[in-house]
């Protein structure tokens, strides 16, 4: 849903105070780590299932304005790695959106595998269950990959839905619609994981100087 368009450029006068105005965001703030994450990805010889551990930290920026248009946000990074083991085997960084005129979620994100997407839903401002998409090839919320990963394991579709609670858990199932090269298209690569609060957010460290 896109706004009135006859002034694009007066702003608004927004709250300051981030984590009062994140709507469906407001449980995703803090830091966080979980234990008990799955993931199933391809290999040649079939479907791997791997186990993995979780730090999630989402903090609180500053609103943000597009002329009329008013942001509230959280930027986080993700990092995975598998039980036992120190290399990081994933790792995410981006931010998440709340439009409250809208009730429009998003959800940029970025890998270094190269490859950058911009996931978008729906949500009431309460809402503790929200689902975005992002589709190849959507002008809007879309997924860009670099050559030889689009050719090798292109990306036709990326999902991720976050329940949030109860208390301070929140826990997200995603789906990642792959097509490997040489085997059959549409395979369904799935993560999940429930995690915990283990630190509160931090907002502007630079408000107060």
């Amino acid at each position: 849903m896109i706004p009135p368009l006859d002034d694009i450029f007066t702003e608004p006068d927004p709250d300051p105070d981030t984590l009062a105005n994140l709507g469906p965001l407001t449980g995703l703030a803090g830091v966080w780590e979980g234990t008990t994450g799955q993931d199933i990805n391809p290999k040649a010889d079939g479907p791997e299932f791997k186990a993995f551990h979780e730090r999630f930290e989402a903090q609180p920026i500053d609103p943000q304005t597009n002329g009329p248009q008013l942001l509230y946000g959280l930027r986080y990074h993700m990092r995975a790695v598998e039980p036992g083991e120190i290399a990081t085997f994933h790792d995410q960084v981006g931010y998440l959106l709340w439009e409250p005129a809208t009730n429009t979620v998003t959800m940029t994100l970025a890998i270094p595998r190269a490859q950058v997407a911009m996931a978008s839903g729906t949500a009431a401002p309460d809402a503790t269950r929200f689902t975005l998409k992002a589709v190849a090839g959507d002008p809007h919320f879309g997924i860009c990959t670099a050559p030889f990963l689009d050719a090798a394991f292109h990306t036709p579709s990326w999902e991720i839905t976050f329940r949030i609670g109860p208390g301070d858990t929140w826990s997200y199932e995603q789906v990642t619609t792959l097509d490997p090269r040489g085997q059959a298209a549409g395979f369904e690569h799935r993560d999940s994981n429930a995690l915990t609060r283990v630190a509160s957010p931090t907002p502007n460290p630079l408000a107060d100087h």
